[in-house]
C-alpha cells in the first residue's frame, strides 16, 4: 500500500469509528455502497448530485479496500496514531536509529531519556517505520530517524 494511505479519513467516509469491529465496518460499507451505487440512483437526481454520489461511491469503495483488509487497516491505524502523537505531544529530540542501543534479549532498541527512563522501540515497530516513541517513565517522546 502506498505511503499516502492517510490522505483521507477512511473511518469517517464509512461512518465508522476506529474501535468498530470488522463486521460493523462491513455493514456500514454495504449500506453506503448501495446508497451511492450509480445503478441505484433515480432518474430525477440532478447531474451535479449524480457526480457527487459517484465520487462518494468511489470513496466508500476505497475506504473498504483499506479498512476491510487486516494488513492495510493496521498500516492505516499506525499512520493515524503517529499523526495523532505528533499533534498531541511535542517531540523532545530526534535520534538516529543507529544511535540507539540494541538489546538482543528483548529484541528492541533503547535510548536513555533525560528523566532516567528509557525509550524502547521493539524491532517489529522499527521494521514498520514507527517514528515516534514515548519514554517509559515520563511524558517525553522522541522521533526516530533512519538513514536511507
Amino acid at each position: 500500500m502506498s505511503s499516502n494511505i492517510h490522505q483521507k479519513e477512511w473511518y469517517k467516509i464509512l461512518g465508522a469509528d476506529p474501535s468498530d469491529s470488522l463486521q460493523e465496518l462491513r455493514q456500514n460499507y454495504q449500506r453506503l455502497i448501495l446508497l451511492y451505487h450509480p445503478d441505484k440512483q433515480s432518474a430525477d437526481v440532478p447531474a451535479g448530485e449524480l457526480e457527487e454520489r459517484a465520487q462518494r461511491f468511489i470513496e466508500v469503495d476505497q475506504a473498504w479496500k483499506i479498512l476491510g483488509n487486516e494488513e492495510t487497516k493496521r498500516e492505516y491505524d499506525l499512520q493515524r496514531r503517529e499523526v495523532a502523537m505528533t499533534q498531541k505531544w511535542p517531540v523532545d529530540a530526534q535520534v538516529l536509529l543507529e544511535d540507539m542501543s540494541w538489546i538482543e534479549v528483548d529484541q528492541s532498541y533503547t535510548y536513555s531519556c533525560r528523566c532516567g527512563g528509557d525509550y524502547i522501540l521493539p524491532v517489529e515497530e522499527a521494521e514498520e517505520n514507527t517514528f515516534l516513541v514515548c519514554c517509559n517513565t515520563c511524558s517525553l517522546s522522541i522521533e526516530i530517524l533512519s538513514r536511507i
